[in-house]
């Protein structure tokens, strides 16, 4: 029945059943499961194990490329089964343990997961759960909707458990690039000179003799909630549009630009929309998520070349890109993330970086992590990756939250993910603040003037007054820095006329 699909005679009779597979997995196992930012995760074997663990309880380490889809974080969560979790995730309920401290989360730039477990800076992996759409005949596995890990995971593991998902078509077959760098000393130099450029293999290598189960599932990922654009995403995309247009007339950009990332989001996405209706052509993307926008703007003819760690897309595109699978094949491409996000080729590429914040203080200092400087919201992701190496690092948000109550642009971040140093522009709705070549006190002027909301852009430059008569290279009032963070805690906004304890 499953000849089609599992080529290598000798795993057609490992076939078993979620509920056998999870069986395998026991306390303290350290599991890797495929899954980039909802695409090509577990959808059997995890749930089965979050099942099991009502009546047999157990606590494994887990890591993924990204976030799981289908709710399975919170579901492990609810049954207590996670000890600890990396490198990212986006689940309500698995966040609240992480920020209650039952769960222990390890925040990590997505390039270096691989890198460290190939390093032996984590225990061995005992399992790995691998989605796949069609096992060849030598017992590699062709890959579903994204790569994320699963390449390091099918070295590194012990033992494999295979979801073979029937419902990616085979063809989905030469999307995929699998390229290994090796361990140090002997790290690889990665060829890639083009977002274009295919420098590996079509499939996974695996061991079929680490192989311990095969599970027949048949279920597709869960659909991105794709925001459509509005007010504020639209402003924020305009502002950027028109700081291309005037590197263009300066000569630093072409009309095709350089390849572009964008993290995932409505921000993101309003921001490759907006590309649509410019006059730029030829365009190429050099990624980790491809989502509805890049498909977009593949359709329209805008965009040549997409290269990425996984689709992520609403379940009308999901529909549209596998419906036409063999067009797509033709401007696409999916990598391991130690390759999609790597320092050296983004650099070499010239990537420009569009990264969503929390908030930004004044001086370009950015927080994309934690919600008042303690609560984990999701995790960096591979934002720092980019923003370090990136030709151009802009991060974007809205200037203020929770109903105008949160200013998003700050006196000082209450945690920092992105330093100054690595952050080029800053765009909210109100405007741009190009921030490269600048001094920290010309910074925070244009913050200030271009990025702050008028409800607390009076108060900012006070503040910035304040500490610059105070002195230094990076004017602060120490005792003032963190006074809006702890007024909404204690009031419930940063607004100045709302009644708050003196600060001392």
């Amino acid at each position: 029945m499953y000849n089609h699909r599992i080529k290598h005679p000798s795993l057609l009779d490992k076939i078993i059943t979620a509920p056998q597979a999870a069986a395998y997995i026991q306390n303290n196992t350290v599991v890797g499961s495929s899954g980039f930012t909802q695409s090509g995760d577990s959808k059997a074997v995890l749930p089965a194990l979050a099942e099991r663990a009502a009546t047999d309880p157990l606590q494994i380490t887990l890591i993924t490329g990204a976030s799981l889809g289908h709710g399975t974080d919170g579901l492990l969560a609810n049954a207590h089964v996670l000890k600890r979790r990396l490198p990212f995730q986006v689940d309500p309920t698995l966040r609240k343990d992480i920020n209650k401290g039952e769960v222990l989360f390890i925040d990590q730039h997505l390039s270096e997961t691989a890198e460290q477990l190939k390093s032996g800076h984590f225990p061995e992996m005992d399992i790995a759960i691998l989605e796949a759409a069609m096992i060849e005949d030598d017992g590699s596995i062709i890959p579903t909707t994204s790569v994320g890990n699963s390449a390091a995971f099918a070295q590194l593991a012990n033992k494999i458990i295979i979801e073979l998902n029937m419902s990616v078509h085979p063809n989905v077959k030469g999307i995929h690039d699998i390229f290994f760098t090796g361990n140090f000393p002997n790290h690889r130099i990665i060829p890639i000179t083009r977002p274009d450029m295919r420098i590996g293999y079509h499939s996974i290598p695996v061991d079929p003799d680490k192989v311990i189960g095969i599970v027949i599932t048949n279920e597709k990922d869960s659909p991105a909630d794709i925001a459509p654009p509005d007010t504020c995403t639209t402003a924020i995309a305009g502002h950027l549009l028109q700081f291309f247009d005037d590197e263009i007339k300066k000569g630093r950009l072409t009309r095709s630009l350089l390849p572009l990332q964008c993290g995932i989001g409505k921000v993101a996405n309003a921001v490759l929309s907006g590309l649509l209706d410019s006059d730029y052509e030829n365009l190429t993307m050099y990624s980790e998520v491809l989502q509805d926008s890049t498909f977009d703007l593949i359709d329209a003819g805008k965009m040549r070349y997409a290269s990425g760690s996984s689709i992520t897309v609403s379940e009308a595109y999901y529909e549209k890109i596998f419906n036409n699978i063999d067009h797509y094949k033709q401007h696409m491409v999916l990598r391991p993330q130690d390759i999609s996000n790597a320092a050296e080729v983004i650099r070499r590429l010239g990537v420009i970086a569009v990264n969503t914040a929390l908030e930004c203080d004044i001086y370009g200092n950015v927080n994309s992590t934690h919600v008042s400087g303690t609560h984990m919201m999701n995790g960096i992701g591979g934002s720092g990756d980019f923003a370090r190496n990136a030709y151009l690092s802009i991060f974007v948000t809205s200037s203020t939250a929770k109903h105008n109550d949160v200013s998003c642009i700050v006196p000082m971040v209450s945690h920092v993910d992105h330093s100054e140093h690595d952050v080029d522009v800053i765009i909210t709705e109100n405007g741009l603040a190009d921030l490269r070549n600048l001094a920290p006190r010309e910074r925070a002027r244009l913050m200030i003037e271009h990025c702050t909301h008028g409800d607390y852009k009076e108060e900012l430059m006070d503040y910035f007054k304040q500490a610059c008569k105070a002195g230094g290279q990076t004017p602060h009032l120490l005792h003032k820095a963190f006074s809006w963070h702890t007024r909404f805690k204690n009031t419930g906004s940063m607004k100045s006329d709302v009644l708050q304890p003196e600060i001392y």
